[in-house]
């Protein structure tokens, strides 16, 4: 969020919708836990926050990075072995349900398999949508750099997405006997 608020002030409602079009292919929260952790930031030193009168709609809270913000921001992003090494590791429980899929009845594993695809399909026609979202935030933020970062991850997204396609469409020509 720290990220987000970098680029501007923000109110919890527009960080939530910033990170749910942004972020939320490799990294989600839920809104109630967005407003927590802003709690805790300003607690921190991180943020602060002003409270606007609206007429007619109800009042917001706009937060603000500071400049302690920047610096943890700027602290957190130097990048770790660890989070290099957790990077390069898959954690799923859906794939140790396929593991142990020999337990089932094949029908039963395909079914699992084929709604997978389902939702690649899904996430892959989502993902469309990205580059409108980048040019959308990219004329907020004004900074090329920047952007090309945004496409950097929106292209893991997409090979991603991809690369679950052609695995469960091999994985199921496989079960059913078509390639061996």
């Amino acid at each position: 969020m720290l990220g987000l608020l970098n680029y501007g002030s923000m109110t919890g409602y527009e960080l939530d919708k910033a990170f749910k079009e942004s972020l939320s292919f490799f990294w989600q929260a839920q809104t109630s836990q967005i407003y927590r952790e802003l709690a805790a930031m300003e607690r921190k030193g991180w943020v602060n926050s002003e409270q606007v009168i609206q007429n007619e709609k109800p009042n917001k809270r706009v937060y603000t990075i500071t400049g302690s913000g920047k610096e943890e921001l700027k602290s957190w992003l130097c990048t770790s072995e660890a989070d290099i090494d957790d990077a390069m590791r898959v954690r799923s429980a859906f794939l140790m349900r396929v593991f142990f899929a020999g337990e089932m009845e094949n029908g039963e594993a395909l079914s699992m398999l084929r709604k997978y695809r389902e939702a690649c399909v899904g996430q892959s026609e989502a993902f469309g949508a990205v580059p409108e979202s980048i040019a959308q935030y990219g004329a907020l933020v004004d900074n090329e750099d920047q952007i090309k970062y945004w496409k950097v991850v929106a292209l893991f997204g997409e090979i991603s997405y991809r690369a679950g396609l052609e695995w469960v469409n091999r994985a199921i020509a496989l079960l059913e006997g078509e390639c061996k």
